[in-house]
């Protein structure tokens, strides 16, 4: 092993709603206290079980255009969930948007948070 993972870094126009919106989505403490990093307006974070999101400022962020490869997603987090039409519900709630309903796969659906970054909801 050469190094050990310690976040996944979301570049976004406003780090307070986006991590907002996944601490509404995955639970977790936003801006824990944490040695690692120096919280400040351009940067948040958020502690969910064990592992780190964190949120950078970009103030001119384009997201990803879902299928066209001119702003390709370049990566994306597949979270898991018992209950796919009631997660679905509270992720369009908190700001979320539908990109791909999985019609031919029952199992997941591909939404985008606030700051448009891709990720799939998987049944469990």
């Amino acid at each position: 092993m050469i190094a050990k993972l310690q976040c996944v870094v979301l570049d976004c126009p406003d780090i307070v709603a986006l991590s907002g919106f996944y601490q509404a989505l995955l639970g977790g403490v936003v801006n824990q206290p944490d040695p690692r990093w120096a919280l400040d307006d351009r940067w948040a974070t958020l502690h969910v079980d064990g592992l780190v999101l964190a949120f950078q400022l970009a103030e001119d962020h384009q997201p990803p255009t879902w299928l066209d490869p001119s702003r390709p997603q370049q990566f994306h987090l597949d979270l898991g969930v018992t209950d796919l039409d009631e997660a679905q519900a509270e992720v369009l709630r908190l700001g979320g948007a539908l990109l791909d309903a999985g019609n031919d796969r029952r199992n997941w659906r591909v939404f985008a948070d606030p700051a448009g970054h891709p990720f799939c909801l998987v049944q469990e």
